[in-house]
């Protein structure tokens, strides 16, 4: 009977021991009997992971569609490399896949990293992955487009591109470029717009930019946005037409169909690529057409890859903006690392820039243009 008291007692203290450490598997937000949230109990657990073997970070891109993807894997492994962390890099086949990016977040939360970066295709359909990420106390941090509209608190810090200031500055490096052709034009000139879709934050934002930043320096009263209704903002009569054009599915033909249509008009003057699906859509569409290049329409895109370069070289392109891929990656995951610490984190600006055929070596420049 003693025996059988002492057994009893003992179970008893072990489960407090348990409980005092956070291995029991009761969900509570309160203060346990350690003196210690279990939000902080949380932090904790992930922190130790970090100290231990499993050091893991999971990164989950777009996609591998476009060399962009792959400067962003470097940039991750890098960090990996110099913080000492497993770099998990995955993307689905292309950036239509939403489901199966899901279940790679799945995946990546099943194996319970020490943190997840996340680029989101869609955060609507991932809300229940991102619920349950919250909830085992893994932190999220987003990158590229981010995870924008995401639970509060779901998502630690972003690394990204000012989206919307990087389609100020093409606008800015392309009204330099024409405000000639405007002010001197008799007739109603065209600006196109190409931009990969109307769903990805990051490419509308710089779409919105674009199209923003141009109207105002042409001023609002002449200037008409057709085509795209995401956009629209027709006015009768007006000077400039900047025409938006996005095409119903992300497809090489699909991308070059809609630059085409916006190359054959007569009126144009100078056309915009908003990502390098977008700038290599409409390079094709030329290649039958050839409307584009120095004293003709003027072209310029965004991002790099090796066909958008070689435009730019050959001067079919005047320019293009740059994000910094490989920084985007780096940043991503260095975050990764101090949320997972515990560590405060907030968002960071990559930064974008400017390059045409003059400047493309500058040290500045030539490490963001990947091929």
């Amino acid at each position: 009977m003693k025996k059988r008291i002492m057994a009893f007692a003992l179970a008893g203290m072990m489960a407090l021991s348990l409980a005092a450490c956070g291995g029991s598997s009761a969900k509570s937000e309160g203060t346990t009997a350690a003196g210690s949230s279990a939000a902080e109990q949380k932090a904790e657990r992930v922190e130790t992971k970090m100290d231990g073997e499993a050091k893991k970070i999971n990164v989950i891109a777009k996609g591998f569609q476009h060399q962009f993807w792959k400067a962003v894997e470097k940039g991750a492994m890098q960090a990996g490399k110099e913080y000492g962390v497993e770099v998990s890099f995955q993307g689905p086949d292309n950036e239509s896949a939403i489901a199966q990016q899901v279940e790679y977040l799945d995946a990546a939360i099943a194996q319970q990293p020490a943190a997840i970066c996340l680029a989101a295709l869609d955060t609507q359909a991932a809300i229940g992955s991102i619920q349950n990420a919250m909830d085992k106390g893994i932190p999220i941090i987003g990158f590229d487009s981010g995870v924008p509209d995401a639970p509060k608190g779901a998502i630690k810090a972003n690394a990204s591109t000012n989206n919307y200031e990087a389609g100020k500055l093409a606008a800015k490096e392309t009204y330099a470029l024409i405000k000639d052709k405007i002010d001197n034009a008799s007739e109603t000139v065209r600006i196109g717009v190409v931009a990969q879709e109307s769903n990805s934050q990051s490419i509308v934002e710089r779409t919105k930019g674009f199209v923003e930043a141009m109207t105002e320096f042409i001023g609002a009263d002449k200037v008409s946005v057709e085509g795209h209704d995401s956009l629209k903002k027709e006015k009768s009569g007006a000077k400039v037409i900047i025409d938006v054009g996005i095409p119903a599915e992300v497809k090489d033909a699909d991308g070059a169909a809609v630059a085409s249509a916006i190359l054959e008009k007569s009126d144009l003057i100078a056309i915009y690529g908003s990502n390098e699906f977008a700038a290599n859509a409409i390079i094709t569409a030329n290649e039958g057409l050839d409307k584009i290049g120095e004293g003709k329409v003027v072209a310029v895109g965004f991002d790099a890859g090796s066909k958008q370069l070689q435009a730019i070289r050959d001067g079919l392109f005047a320019g293009s903006v740059t994000q910094d891929p490989v920084q985007i990656g780096f940043k991503a995951v260095e975050l990764a690392v101090k949320a997972a610490k515990g560590e405060s984190v907030s968002d960071v600006d990559t930064g974008a820039l400017w390059y045409n055929k003059d400047n493309m070596k500058d040290a500045k420049i030539a490490p963001c243009l990947y091929e």
